[in-house]
C-alpha cells in the first residue's frame, strides 16, 4: 500500500515569466523572528500592500521548501508589483531552524502562525506609504490569513487554494482517493486526538501524519474550522482555486463560498496548487512542484489585481 506522501506531507511541513527586472525591495525583520521581503513599486501616491502567507511545511517567503523549489509566491509578488501593488512575503518562523538542523517539530503550534501574521499586520498598519492592507493566504496560509484578517486594520482577504473544512476532514478526503483502506484507521486516530489529545493505534502507513512529535501541532490546527472563521469576516473576500489542484479540490473553495455567501469565487481552469498552468496529467503536475522556472498564470495576477484595485 503506497501513499502519495509528497502531497500528504506538504500539508504538514502550501506567473509572470521570470525576467531581469529590478525590483524596489527591502529585506525586513519583524520582532526578530519574522524575516521577509517587501516589494514596493515607486509611486508618489499611497498604494495597497498585500501580505502573503505561505502554505504548510517548512516553507520560505518564495513558496519553496528545501528540496522543492517552485518560486510560486516569489512570482506572485513580482506579478503584483507590475500591477502597482506592494507585497510583503516572509519565511515561516521556524524555517531557519529547519535549514540549520535545530528544528524541533514538537514545539510547533498553529497559533504561532496566526500570531506572526497579526504581528506583520501590526507592523505595517501605521505605514503611511500604503493605502490599505490586504491579506493573501495560500493553502494552510488561507486559514491563518482569514483569522489574522479579523483584525480591524485589514481591508480585504484573498484565499488561494484554501481548505474549506477542518484539516482532519481534508486528510480523510485525500485518503479516500489515494488509500481507501486507511480511512477507517485515520478517522479513529483523528477522533482519539480530539477526545484524548493522543492517538496511539494508528497504522504505520500513517506515521507521517500521526507520529507523536507532530500530534500537538495537529491538535492546535484542528481547533479551527475555516467555514466558521471566514464567516466572521466583514470585509470583501475573494476565494480562488484551480481546477487542476492535486491538494485542494474545487469543492473546498465552494465550501468557503457557502460559508461566506457574499465572497467572490473564481475557479481558474488548468491552474494547479502552485498557480502553474497544467494541461497534462499527474506527472506534469507533480514535476511543477520542483520547477522554479515555470511561470504562474497571468489570470491569477489579473484576478487579484481587479479585486484589490476595484
Amino acid at each position: 500500500m503506497k501513499l502519495n506522501l509528497v502531497l500528504l506531507f506538504l500539508f504538514f511541513f502550501e506567473i509572470i515569466p521570470a525576467q531581469n527586472t529590478t525590483f524596489n525591495s527591502e529585506d525586513l525583520s519583524i520582532q526578530s523572528s519574522i524575516q521577509g521581503t517587501l516589494l514596493i513599486p515607486s509611486n508618489k501616491n499611497k498604494i495597497p500592500l498585500a501580505i502573503i502567507i505561505q502554505g504548510s511545511g517548512p516553507t520560505d517567503r518564495n513558496g519553496n521548501q528545501k528540496n522543492l523549489k517552485n518560486n510560486s509566491l516569489k512570482y506572485l509578488a513580482e506579478g503584483l508589483y507590475h500591477k502597482n501593488i506592494a507585497t510583503f512575503r516572509y519565511d515561516k518562523g521556524f524555517f531557519k531552524q529547519v535549514l540549520d538542523g535545530t528544528f524541533d517539530e514538537r514545539e510547533v503550534d498553529f497559533n504561532d502562525f496566526i500570531k506572526d501574521a497579526i504581528n506583520v499586520v501590526d507592523y505595517f498598519k501605521e505605514d503611511q506609504r500604503f493605502s490599505e492592507l490586504i491579506i493573501i493566504g495560500h493553502s494552510q496560509g488561507s486559514l491563518v490569513g482569514m483569522i489574522a484578517a479579523q483584525e480591524k486594520s485589514v481591508s480585504k482577504f484573498i484565499s488561494l487554494a484554501g481548505a474549506g473544512q477542518e484539516i482532519d476532514d481534508v486528510v480523510i478526503d485525500q485518503l479516500k482517493k489515494q488509500s481507501p483502506a486507511l480511512v477507517e484507521n485515520a478517522r479513529k486516530s483523528f477522533d482519539d486526538i480530539r477526545v484524548n489529545g493522543l492517538a496511539q493505534n494508528y497504522s504505520p502507513f500513517l506515521a507521517a501524519i500521526f507520529r507523536p512529535s507532530l500530534q500537538p501541532f495537529m491538535i492546535s490546527w484542528m481547533n479551527y474550522n475555516p467555514q466558521i472563521e471566514i464567516a466572521k469576516l466583514t470585509i470583501p473576500v475573494l476565494i480562488i482555486n484551480g481546477n487542476n489542484d492535486l491538494q485542494v479540490q474545487v469543492s473546498e473553495a465552494e465550501k468557503l463560498k457557502n460559508a461566506k455567501p457574499d465572497a467572490v469565487l473564481v475557479i481558474i481552469p488548468n491552474m494547479n496548487h502552485l498557480f502553474k498552468e497544467i494541461k497534462g496529467g499527474l506527472i506534469e503536475n507533480q514535476k511543477s512542484y520542483n520547477d522554479e522556472g515555470l511561470p504562474i498564470m497571468k489570470k491569477l495576477i489579473k484576478t487579484i489585481k481587479l479585486f484589490i484595485l476595484k
